[in-house]
């Protein structure tokens, strides 16, 4: 970057902050500019001065620094009063649609039944509701199930299939396959024919039962009048709508309507989930993807004046997380949208139902962030943290480090790989160290773990890591960079410590902090916290495999088969050592002579372990009863491990397989 572009920036930034510092402490809205003077960013404030002051002190997030980066200019309007101000808001997002407001942008939109505004009107499936006078009814979840009504509908009634109704002087071939009237042929007067199309808007009025009760009303008024052509029509059309509605599979014991809104962020990316109750049904499920620079508070407000946009699509109670906006939300609901409904936020002291409700949205807006950021790759985490870590290029593949031991039995590191920002699970490995096992020394397990992998690496000539993660601090840092030094690599390092979520690099004790929500940390976060994960499990599976190994596998000749037989009718090795030639010689079919071995074999194992025990006794200062106690819960203990042996002896080890190094 040259002085000139430095400078220009600087100007740029400090433009915008005598603009902050100068606006008034009155309540407002403010509207960010860019150089194009496109608004791209609309916000409201109880303090102008405040607010907009607060955007250049302290220490900025991500979506802070990314506004001002993009930002020209700034402007703000006035008003009396905070709610004032909300409302202003949401008219010029809906004027400008700024690019970090939330713009909703439906990850899955449900589709709707369209009965258009005509003399003779044609019906059909849309996704796209114009406002012309049409007769809307939906959205339906279950697209199959809207599919197969409107079938049922044609076949039913004879109302057109064209797209476009043109005066004809012969009709087409749904007329003689008796499915169309031929409106087109004046056939069917207008009269008549909307007939056919005020029942199938009577089938769709009214709420679940309520529309199958009045239909089979005029059912059967239709055939205590002989007129079984329309019975048997309605007949037919109640069918149609009860595979429609018998697609809702999710029931409550109520039959309230209401919406469960539940959001999850990442960065600027945030996902929202709206859960639709219907007469005590979950009809619906719709997650809305927007890119939103919004403080959390105001990012429940922001969506709901977005998403509902008549009073009629608002159920009476709408459940929503935490906000400090809901009385503001309440006045916009009651004031402008002339609405009745209850806000109603939603915390772990209500009702069970609504909790759980609540913590199903939020959990379906938290996986469809995961796939959008498994999709666009996690890009702006890659270049926050090749910025902000000062690495030579972007961290495509990471690799991470942890240690995971029992008092330093069993010790293991885990190396698990991220490709492009996600999970790459065929390259994670894991070790079984050596050195230390026995011993708590992190700082050797992380050595020998780093040497034995990127040696290997080496002599293969395989691709290297563009980052390096340990899970620790500088210590750790500089004890796995002296290896690498060792070996002739460099490989950028980074070390995250759990406290605080410091990051550490080689050389350097103060470490770097990123803002909680930043991309780049999230990234780190995800790749510390799988290494633990399969670190963890690693260490369990060796722990469990060593507790539940038989000691009567520690005998001359004895296998598997042999323990478990021993194991089914002597229990203990207190109880094989106390048993006779003859019976050992028949529970294992073998000659006296070498039962009399395996007997021997027992007891000199029993009395090795009695010693072992008394010496651990001895030092731990038991004695008289307590050592009796003592003995009594090794007693039982065996028994334990005796019960897990066998288990384990009957059915094979079920782990997942993957390489060790």
């Amino acid at each position: 970057m040259t002085d000139k572009t430095s400078n220009a920036a600087l100007s740029s930034r400090e433009i915008l902050h005598q603009t902050a510092l100068k606006a008034p402490l009155s309540s407002g809205v403010y509207m960010w500019r860019n150089a194009q003077g496109t608004v791209i960013y609309v916000g409201k404030a109880k303090n102008l001065k405040n607010r907009l002051s607060s955007y250049f002190s302290g220490q900025q997030t991500i979506k802070t620094r990314l506004l001002i980066s993009h930002a020209k200019s700034i402007e703000y309007i006035t008003t009396t009063n905070e709610y004032e101000a909300l409302l202003l808001e949401n008219n010029l997002i809906k004027k400008y649609s700024p690019r970090y407001n939330i713009n909703l942008k439906d990850g899955k939109s449900y589709p709707v039944m369209r009965i258009t505004k005509e003399d003779f009107p044609k019906i059909f499936k849309t996704r796209n509701i114009i406002q012309d006078g049409s007769t809307y009814f939906g959205p339906f979840p279950d697209v199959g199930a809207l599919d197969t009504f409107i079938e049922s509908i044609f076949r039913i009634y004879p109302v057109r299939h064209c797209r476009t109704l043109r005066n004809r002087d012969t009709p087409c071939l749904y007329y003689h396959m008796k499915q169309c009237k031929a409106p087109c042929c004046g056939k069917i007067s207008k009269e008549s024919y909307n007939e056919y199309i005020g029942e199938i808007k009577a089938l769709l009025e009214g709420k679940g039962d309520e529309s199958l009760t009045k239909m089979t009303a005029q059912m059967k008024a239709a055939a205590a009048e002989l007129n079984f052509e329309k019975a048997a029509r309605l007949r037919d059309a109640i069918k149609a709508l009860m595979v429609l509605q018998n697609q809702n599979i999710v029931e409550s014991f109520d039959s309230d309507d209401r919406d469960y809104i539940a959001y999850y962020c990442e960065g600027e990316l945030v996902s929202f989930t709206v859960l639709k109750i219907r007469q005590g049904k979950l009809i619906g499920r719709e997650n809305y993807h927007v890119e939103s620079l919004n403080d959390d508070i105001d990012l429940v407000g922001e969506f709901m004046a977005c998403y509902y946009e008549e009073a009629l699509q608002i159920p009476p109670f709408v459940y929503i997380p935490k906000t400090e906006q809901v009385d503001l939300i309440a006045q916009w609901l009651a004031n402008e949208m002339k609405s009745s409904s209850k806000v109603i936020v939603v915390d772990s002291h209500d009702a069970p139902r609504d909790v759980a409700a609540l913590q199903m949205a939020r959990q379906n807006a938290k996986e469809d962030i995961v796939r959008r950021l498994r999709a666009r790759g996690d890009m702006p985490a890659m270049q926050e943290l090749k910025e902000k870590l000062g690495l030579p290029g972007l961290p495509v593949r990471i690799e991470g480090f942890d240690i995971a031991h029992i008092g330093g039995k069993w010790p293991v590191a885990s190396l698990i790989s991220f490709y492009n920002g996600n999970p790459d699970k065929k390259n994670y490995r894991y070790f079984r160290l050596k050195t230390t096992d026995g011993l708590i020394d992190d700082f050797a397990s992380m050595k020998e773990a780093v040497s034995r992998r990127y040696s290997r690496l080496l002599n293969d000539g395989a691709e290297l890591p563009d980052l390096l993660l340990i899970d620790g601090g500088i210590g750790q840092v500089n004890a796995v960079e002296e290896i690498l030094l060792s070996l002739g690599l460099d490989i950028p390092i980074a070390g995250l410590a759990k406290r605080d979520e410091e990051i550490y690099r080689p050389g350097n004790s103060t470490p770097i902090c990123l803002p909680k929500r930043s991309d780049g940390l999230r990234l780190l976060q995800r790749v510390r916290d799988e290494t633990h994960r399969f670190a963890t499990s690693r260490n369990q599976n060796l722990r469990t495999k060593e507790n539940t190994k038989s000691i009567f596998l520690e005998l001359p000749g004895i296998g598997e088969k042999r323990a478990l037989a021993l194991q089914r009718e002597f229990i203990t090795l207190e109880g094989l050592a106390g048993a006779e030639e003859s019976a050992v010689a028949q529970c294992i079919h073998v000659r006296a002579s070498e039962a009399a071995g395996i007997l021997l074999a027992a007891k000199e194992l029993l009395e090795r372990r009695n010693d072992k025990k008394d010496l651990q006794r001895k030092s731990l200062g038991v004695s008289g009863t307590t050592k009796e106690k003592a003995a009594q819960a090794q007693y039982l203990e065996d028994l334990a491990g005796a019960a897990l042996a066998s288990a384990s002896l009957q059915a094979a080890e079920k782990t997942p397989k993957y390489g060790e190094d």
